[in-house]
Parts: structure tokens; sequence; C-alpha cells
């Protein structure tokens, strides 16, 4: 296996700049996950990776080996596309093992090794089927054993399971994550679907407009974001983001959101130091997570009266959409809290999960309560 550096990586098509200043460290052996919405030059960082697309300027190191002048066929990497690319006319045996016949390996090898890939992803019974006799699941496993089969450095992944219906694309995640701890490879995935980076990555890697926006964990991503759009882009409801305002209610600090009358209670702490780094706090959003909005039925010091707008029954949990002024606030509650659109509940924000930010420049403030 193999680490992958990319040092001030630059590519443009004609005069769009489709990759910006791009440096990046993927260790060996790690699951790395591409994230962002069409355009913002994950797939076009992958082909470059793979040799598939030339780079305007600066370095790619694969092994410690500069290979951005190097054929695809020289840089001992895989490449699994969305569309799955099998041969029609050939078995599920013969498409696994035609890389292996191409680099002119020995019959008795190409045996064992088609049959130990085929083992692993659970596919011995149909190899001597064709891919038009299996499912869209099934050949994308296909797919994904010819990249295995050859044992590459490194095993890059465009939208792979994206064409699948929802229950094969859970179940083909599931298969994905186990092979890659089994095989060890360094992998390098793409695509605009978090619940498949949040699941697969070892560290997801946030794009947008060919600009890297954030590097981490999954949940240093979720819970930690280095600005706005990553703030948006992460979790499934997005972040709550509104324009807020410092205010003081009866001599406590707090912070009101858009045109809202009342407004939610902060430390005498988190206002100095929001005072400090946010100066008079004309540009200044707050965020926090469906799951920090604190709901009650009945009222309670620090919280606020809210009308129910909107409930989203999701099995598990309900999301209910709080008025609050002229903003949305969404709360994630338990299944049937809130019982109808209308009823008047009671909300507070845990300062453990708010972030602000500063509206013009999208970065996070960085000010948030000790947990």
């Amino acid at each position: 296996m193999a680490e992958i550096v990319l040092k001030d990586v630059q590519k443009f098509f004609g005069s769009v700049q489709v990759i910006r200043d791009m440096n990046l460290t993927i260790a060996d052996r790690e699951f790395v996950v591409l994230l962002g919405p069409s355009g913002c030059g994950k797939t076009t960082t992958l082909r470059a990776i793979a040799g598939l697309e030339d780079i305007t300027s600066g370095e790619i190191r694969i092994d410690g080996r500069p290979v951005q002048d190097l054929e695809a066929s020289n840089r001992d990497i895989a490449f699994v596309f969305q569309l799955y690319a099998l041969y029609p006319h050939l078995t599920v045996y013969e498409n696994i093992a035609f890389p292996l016949r191409a680099a002119g390996e020995k019959r008795a090898n190409v045996d064992r090794q088609v049959r130990d890939v085929a083992r692993s992803l659970d596919m011995t019974h149909f190899l001597d089927k064709r891919p038009s006799a299996l499912s869209g699941g099934d050949m994308q496993r296909v797919a994904i054993g010819r990249a295995l089969v050859r044992r590459p450095k490194a095993i890059l992944m465009d939208e792979p399971i994206g064409a699948l219906d929802a229950k094969l694309r859970e179940d083909m995640r599931t298969e994905l994550k186990r092979l890659h701890i089994e095989n060890k490879a360094t992998s390098v995935y793409v695509t605009h679907d978090q619940v498949e980076a949040m699941s697969l990555a070892d560290r997801i890697v946030v794009m947008s407009e060919g600009i890297l926006q954030q590097v981490g964990t999954p949940m240093d991503v979720y819970r930690n974001p280095a600005n706005l759009f990553v703030a948006q882009f992460i979790g499934s409801p997005v972040m709550n983001i509104a324009k807020a305002t410092l205010a003081a209610e009866g001599g406590q600090a707090s912070v009101r959101l858009g045109d809202a009358k009342s407004a939610f209670r902060i430390t005498p702490e988190m206002e100095s130091r929001l005072s400090k780094v946010a100066g008079p706090l004309s540009s200044l959003s707050l965020g926090i997570r469906p799951e920090g909005v604190i709901v009650a039925h009945e009222d309670r010091d620090g919280f606020v009266p809210l009308e129910a707008h909107l409930i989203e029954p999701l099995g598990a949990y309900d999301i209910v959409d709080l008025k609050v002024g002229d903003e949305m606030l969404r709360a994630r509650t338990s299944s049937g809290f809130v019982r109808k659109p209308g009823d008047v509940v009671f909300a507070r924000l845990d300062e453990t999960q708010t972030h602000f930010f500063d509206t013009k420049s999208g970065r996070s403030l960085g000010i948030r309560a000790e947990v």
C-alpha cells in the first residue's frame, strides 16, 4: 500500500480553475472520502491522482515517488467508476481475471487470486454468469473485485454506489468498509452523499469550488465545522444557521435570532468572548444542530416560548420546525413529543453545541461553551 501526497496542485480547464492550491496527505492504509457538491472538483482531484487528468501545476506523490508525469498504467492504482464498465461478453470470472491476464500472470496465480477475491466479496456462486444476469449491486461488486484482484498500491472510487437503490447502498457501504479493513488498502472515495462519507471515512476532505474547506475525522467535521459551508453541508438535517445579535434581557446576556422579540440566554463569559473576537458583531451568525435545540412542554428558567410550525416524523424521532421571528429553528425531539403544528413549546440552546460564525467570511469564530 502507499501514502499519497498532493502538494500545491492546480488544475485549469481553459480559464476555469477547478482545483486550487490543493495540499493533502493521505496516509498509508487510510480511507479518505472527498466530499462536496457537484462541480466542486472532487472527481477531477481523484482523476488527477489516477493519471486520467493532467494537472496544471504542483506535485502528486504515491509511495514517495512523483507520478504527475507518469501514465495511469504506471502508477499501480486501481479505479472503480460509478458505471460498472464490465465486459458484457465475458463471465464474472473473466472480468475479474482480466487485469491479471493483461499483466501476463500465470494461469494458476490468476485462478487463485480471482477465487480469493470472489470469496471475500461473496460472489463465488455467480463466477460463471455474465454481467447481464446480475443485479446492480452484484455488478458493482464485480467491478470492485476487478480493482482489488491485483493488489494495487491504492484504490480510487468515484461514487461507486451512487446508482444503486437505498437498500443496496446501505449494504454496499458495509461491504466497502469491511473490504477496506480486510485488505488494508489506501482508499480514496468520492461522493456528494454526506451519509456515505460519515459512515466510511477515516477522514473526510470537504471541498467547494475547487478549494479544500476542511479535513478531519467524521465526528470532528460534524462537531467542529470550520466555516458556514461545512456547517450546512454536513449533517441531516443540516445545521440551523441564523443571523444573530447580542441582546440583554433583564440584565442577562442573550442572543437574538433574526427579528425575534425574545432572545436565548447565554453566559456572560460567552458574551465577553464574542465581543472581543467579533467587535461590533454586525455580521454574526449562530449555528446549532437540531439535537442542540432543547425542547420542553412547560416553561423553565432560560427557555423561550415558540410555536411549532411543521413536524417531520422520522420514526425514532421527529424534526420540528419552531418559528423564531422570521427564522425557523429545527429541533430534534422524541417521536410524538410535539403533537401538532401550532402547539406552543419552550426551547433553549445547548451552549456546548452552539457555534458562531463571521457571516461575511463564513469562518467559525471558534467560540463555544466548554462541555
